[in-house]
């Protein structure tokens, strides 16, 4: 509708994990949303009521730049989003904006690769630009790539990744990876060019690894388990790639091709906040009967017994909020933002309409309580987003009985 292209998320029907449909065209498309697009305005009322005073969202490639490599963006996508930050604004809610979440123009998956190509960065980098001169009056905080570090753990939505028979599936990933830290870096770059308040973070998803005992090794194989998130952060905040991830690198034989001048960039063009998601801790483990349970767990790692889980697997660990806020804080001394937390649940509609979702209730309680506790450790925590405020298809398992919302759709 409106010009919008095909995205890598309508040829995903399963969810995040599962392979890409070729089948897939405009014309069967099988999944049903819940209609944002054309019932905004009703929803952001609601938020209003709720209080909000802000809401995350982000921006379809696929809207402005239909097949991902034209030259002109499409004004029926951008008049959609000036329209949906008017009303968000009308309603003193600070739109928080995703250049990219879970979603690429198939286009560019069909005919560059998808992230493999660095000729993408020039295509995201147009789409950044696009974005930041037109709604710069309006929007002021954005992040670049949602869960980045997804890209290692699901490849086809988080980096329009299609192995060929013969390649080596994890040099392709981490130079995937690289092509989007260069990406971000323009972003940023550009962003406080033509945005000079503007404030832009990365994000990423961030459990808390414990380990399973303390012996040793297993607590090294917990730390090198974290170090796969970590190090997608500490690219993006520090500014350069890591000692450890450059040992692991080699001693794997995965060979990241950089062009001139793209250290350069990922030093000068740090992040200004550090944005994340927390839903669930893990732990690590060298067991291999441990490492057999680890179902559900996307990021890899094994399940803490120390832990009730969701009904979808997913561990419920209200303190590994504040261990990972009190890390990341220490870590990188920058402003963070838990931008999605939340439990997903099957939830009963009672015959008088009512939804008893204590559950819920309990699980947000608990985790708001340890980020108020990071805070008096000295965190500067500067926002919490919800995921999500109204019921939507689970990206992880593409299922609309999976809910997490305030407002039940």
């Amino acid at each position: 509708e409106a010009g919008k292209g095909l995205s890598t998320a309508d040829v995903s029907p399963n969810g995040i994990m599962s392979p890409f449909d070729e089948s897939m065209t405009s014309l069967n498309l099988y999944h049903t949303g819940i209609d944002f697009y054309h019932r905004y305005k009703e929803d952001i009322a609601l938020f209003a009521e709720m209080g909000f005073k802000a809401f995350r969202t982000s921006i379809a490639w696929t809207r402005i730049f239909p097949n991902g490599d034209e030259e002109e963006p499409n004004e029926e996508g951008l008049k959609f989003y000036d329209d949906l930050f008017d009303e968000l604004l009308k309603h003193h809610i600070e739109p928080v904006v995703t250049i990219s979440h879970y979603e690429m123009p198939l286009g560019l998956v069909k005919h560059y690769g998808g992230w493999k190509n660095r000729k993408v960065i020039e295509f995201y980098e147009r789409c950044a630009w696009t974005f930041f001169k037109r709604y710069q009056p309006k929007v002021k905080s954005w992040m670049t790539f949602t869960e980045i570090n997804v890209v290692l753990h699901a490849p086809f939505p988080g980096g329009g990744l299609v192995f060929e028979e013969g390649e080596n599936k994890r040099t392709v990933m981490y130079q995937a990876a690289h092509h989007q830290f260069v990406a971000r870096a323009l972003a940023v770059k550009a962003g406080h060019e033509i945005i000079p308040d503007s404030k832009i973070g990365c994000m990423i998803a961030a459990p808390t690894t414990y380990p399973m005992t303390s012996k040793p090794e297993v607590v090294f194989a917990a730390m090198g388990q974290e170090r796969k998130t970590l190090f997608f952060s500490d690219v993006q905040a520090r500014g350069a790639y890591p000692g450890y991830l450059k040992r692991f690198l080699a001693g794997n034989n995965i060979e990241i091709e950089m062009a001139e001048g793209d250290e350069d960039l990922l030093k000068k063009h740090t992040v200004d906040y550090f944005g994340f998601s927390y839903y669930m801790s893990m732990a690590g483990s060298t067991d291999p009967e441990d490492l057999a349970k680890s179902g559900g767990i996307l990021l890899g790692g094994v399940k803490n017994p120390y832990l009730k889980s969701s009904e979808w697997g997913w561990q419920i660990d209200p303190k590994s909020l504040r261990i990972t806020l009190n890390t990341l804080y220490d870590r990188y001394q920058k402003p963070l933002f838990i931008v999605e937390n939340g439990l997903g649940a099957a939830d009963k509609v009672e015959e008088d309409g009512s939804i008893h979702d204590d559950y819920r209730i309990d699980y947000l309680r608990d985790h708001l309580m340890e980020a108020r506790e990071a805070i008096a450790d000295g965190v500067e925590l500067i926002g919490y987003t919800s995921w999500g405020p109204i019921d939507l298809v689970s990206a992880s398992t593409a299922e609309m009985k999976k809910r997490y919302g305030y407002i039940y759709v």
